[in-house]
């Protein structure tokens, strides 16, 4: 196929996948992988990896705007990659810092009021990374449209690690009954950065794993996962087009096992449970509406019918 009819037929696709999608997750977190072995495969340098990856991160958040997502999460530097050689180290700081000044400065940043935060140990930073990360929060501290959040020295084991220690401090101290812990009192504990639990994880580069990213926030609310084997730079608008459309494919498929389960408890129950079995399957419902999602349950009807 030559180049014009292989874009010609991108094109295409992508549009196809606009026209099915309906809405679209709210937090997107992002493991962006590749980036090296991108690098490799041209001949340059990691750092030259890194900068291409970095312009697709700028697309990226063009992409979720044009789409309504308003959270996003970038996995930009675990705690594992302190393991580096300095010299990769040094250089991915350096850009990590640049760009979140320029980032920080851009015109529509500030038009789409967007929040930028990082997340993780962010004291085993480099100071100068530490002042470009306290210049971005300070310039958008008053924004809430959209979050941005950048994930720095974070590893998702130290992160409840951390907040477990906190906890179980306040108990000894006795300023914290081990009974009144809920999730609430966990989360006040973790670091300080995503307002919202996140919907759909995406992961480029081939690898089929979280690594240990946002534990809390991800399986907790039983993200949905994209794996996809582009690297990071060469990550397309229509990639992310199909890892929404794996995220509605999996919410639809939540719906509908949610009603299953109900359906199955109205069969089972007496009629001392048959109210509580109605109140799960109208919350189904409910939610369903919310979203503007149709959910046609003829047998579940029919199970109440029968029930009555």
């Amino acid at each position: 196929m030559t180049g014009w009819l292989r874009r010609r037929a991108l094109a295409l696709y992508e549009r196809l996948l606009e026209r099915e999608l309906d809405g679209a997750p709210e937090h997107v977190a992002v493991i962006q992988d590749g980036n090296r072995r991108y690098a490799r495969q041209a001949g340059d340098e990691a750092t030259d990896g890194h900068r291409a990856g970095a312009q697709t991160t700028e697309q990226m958040l063009h992409w979720c705007n044009e789409l309504g997502v308003r959270e996003l999460t970038l996995y930009t530097f675990s705690t594992e990659n302190f393991d580096r050689p300095p010299e990769q180290r040094e250089d991915l700081f350096d850009l990590i810092e640049d760009k979140l000044r320029e980032f920080a400065d851009r015109e529509e940043v500030h038009e789409n009021e967007v929040r930028i935060r990082a997340i993780g140990e962010l004291d085993r930073l480099p100071p100068r990374v530490r002042d470009a990360v306290d210049y971005a929060d300070r310039r958008t501290a008053g924004y809430d449209e959209f979050h941005l959040n950048i994930a720095l020295a974070y590893g998702g084991r130290a992160e409840l690690l951390s907040a477990t220690r906190a906890l179980a401090s306040d108990v000894a101290d006795g300023d914290l009954d081990p009974a009144d812990i809920d999730v609430g009192t966990i989360e006040t504990q973790l670091y300080e950065g995503p307002a919202r639990a996140v919907d759909l994880i995406i992961r480029t580069g081939g690898d089929e794993r979280t690594s240990n990213f946002l534990p809390w926030h991800a399986n907790g609310n039983e993200a949905a996962v994209f794996f996809c084997s582009p690297y990071w730079p060469e990550f397309r608008r229509v990639d992310f087009l199909r890892a929404v459309r794996t995220y509605q494919a999996r919410e639809a498929s939540w719906r509908r096992t949610r009603a299953e389960r109900a359906v199955a408890l109205l069969r089972a129950v007496g009629d001392a449970e048959l109210g509580e079995a109605r109140r799960v399957l109208g919350r189904v419902r409910d939610r369903a509406d919310d979203e503007d999602h149709e959910l046609d349950l003829p047998e579940a009807d029919a199970a109440i019918e029968t029930a009555d």
